[in-house]
């Protein structure tokens, strides 16, 4: 067996209550706090003897905390993001005055998008890696050259940037070889320093799947690192892991499936389905509109508490510009079936995509309204280099800004449009959450959790008044026309939006 460099593995530490790249679709710091599981960076953890993986938010690790974690590593793979790269470019360099022989790689959809830009401004960046990059990791820290190495962007001694032929994607049983996620968890990780509001507690996220066939032109995880070729793990692999996270954590609550889709083929959610249902335990997961009756109502018996939804918006025709591949009678349908079936839904819009307007501001508004989900989640539309969204923006004139985040990571509009500026919709954020939030029988849903379960009251109490002071503060910026506002305004038990 060949010698392995000792390699840590890191999701960085940047600004306070940082959510990063490696578990969320959208990294930026939330108001009220939560953390989504750096499911990615385990499989390459797990394959390397010796290797350590550090989730630097939720474990409080600082940025000297890592300084001094350098010198007992050869090789460093950092987690980037486009909101955190220059953050986490300074402190690879403070990483390296201390051990100038460590080995730097940078992955995520940030550095696949622009490998040459991010070599370029980071010297310290030995390489990055372009698309998943499990196995190219493992084989670096085992010894092959770059050049031999698929899947990455390097400089040569004279600075050029040189790029080797693409890797294939993992497949079928080359997923099921993949170590699991908890094992790595279990040796690495608490699972009590990971919660989101609108998921039970404690929580664990997996993958069941990679890649999504959906071709929303904002989603940046399908145009980039897991692709659009969906792969699945095999059911029996999948109910293995099940299995060993129920040992290793008996007081689990929930399971969370982070697949960018989990339920676009019936045939598949019917054999998990059917595995899970003796198993007897709760799950969640991200999903689409697309699921009929009978999916829904075997997804409910087998566990399924709560479903994320990506509405995005009550316009069918915005919903046709950003190919969501749905329409709002679909979405009425859909929940229509939930309720029948007793899954209650998280759903997501988004203020600023292509064709907004003032009027379709408030016809989502009421189109959120008439389906009265559980809890929601209200963004603006942010276009990430990579996407189709960015390319669009960047060609029409509508992006006024590189920024997506304020100096201390929270949200900044940088999409502008004819006859809708940036402070309009962000008023329209704002307006989305009162009209939305402020409602008897949304109140009454809230209180209800309150008085019947004391950690959702504690849960709640504590979420509520950072959203009312969140609020004073949105509604002081927007009349000042500041353009550092707070958009992913967090509500009690809305939590971050998870991007599909």
């Amino acid at each position: 067996m060949p010698d392995v460099m000792k390699t840590l593995l890191l999701n960085p530490p940047s600004f306070e209550n940082f959510d990063g790249g490696a578990g969320s679709r959208w990294p930026v710091s939330r108001e009220i706090e939560s953390y989504w599981y750096p499911v990615w960076l385990t499989y390459a953890a797990g394959m390397l003897e010796g290797s350590r993986l550090v989730d630097s938010s939720p474990q409080r690790v600082t940025p000297q905390m890592c300084v001094e974690m350098a010198r007992d590593y050869e090789f460093l793979v950092l987690f980037t993001s486009t909101v955190g790269f220059e953050i986490d470019c300074n402190l690879v360099r403070r990483m390296k005055a201390v051990n100038p022989h460590l080995k730097v790689c940078f992955v995520g959809p940030h550095v696949q998008n622009e490998p040459v830009k991010s070599l370029k401004a980071c010297r310290e960046i030995d390489f990055v890696v372009c698309g998943e990059f499990d196995h190219a990791i493992v084989e670096f820290a085992q010894g092959k050259p770059l050049p031999d190495i698929l899947g990455i962007a390097y400089c040569d001694p004279s600075g050029h940037v040189l790029r080797t032929p693409p890797r294939p994607q993992l497949h079928g049983e080359e997923l099921d070889a993949l170590p699991f996620a908890t094992d790595v968890y279990r040796r690495d990780l608490n699972i009590e320093q990971y919660t989101v509001p609108f998921l039970l507690y404690p929580y664990v996220s997996l993958y069941t799947t990679r890649g999504c066939p959906a071709l929303c032109t904002f989603c940046q995880w399908p145009q980039t690192i897991s692709g659009h070729a969906w792969r699945t793990r095999s059911v029996d692999n999948v109910v293995r892991e099940v299995k060993q996270a129920l040992s290793y954590w008996p007081k689990l609550k929930e399971f969370f499936w982070d697949d960018d889709t989990f339920n676009i083929r019936k045939d598949r959610v019917l054999a998990l389905c059917e595995k899970f249902k003796p198993l007897k335990f709760r799950w969640s997961c991200n999903a689409r509109v697309h699921s009929d009756y009978e999916t829904l109502k075997a997804m409910a018996g087998a566990g399924a508490r709560l479903l994320i939804v990506g509405f995005e918006s009550g316009d069918d025709q915005i919903l046709k510009n950003i190919k969501k591949g749905t329409t709002t009678d679909h979405a009425r349908e859909f929940v229509k079936n939930c309720k029948k079936v007793g899954i209650t839904i998280h759903g997501d819009f988004i203020i600023g995509l292509p064709g907004e307007t003032k009027q379709t501001i408030e016809k989502t508004i009421d189109f959120a309204k008439e389906l009265d989900c559980e809890t929601v989640q209200v963004s603006m539309a942010h276009a990430f280099p990579g996407t189709e969204l960015y390319n669009y923006a960047a060609e029409n004139g509508f992006l006024r800004s590189e920024a997506l985040t304020d100096s201390i990571g929270h949200q900044l509009p940088h999409l502008e449009y004819p006859g809708l500026s940036r402070e309009e919709m962000m008023a329209g954020v704002q307006r989305f959450y009162d009209r939305y939030y402020f409602r008897p029988r949304v109140i009454w849903r809230i209180v209800k959790k309150a008085l019947w379960d004391s950690h959702e009251r504690k849960r709640l109490i504590a979420e509520g008044t950072e959203f009312l002071r969140t609020r004073r503060e949105w509604k002081q910026k927007v009349k000042q026309g500041i353009g550092t506002p707070k958009p992913a305004i967090a509500v009690p038990g809305s939590g971050p939006s998870a991007g599909d």
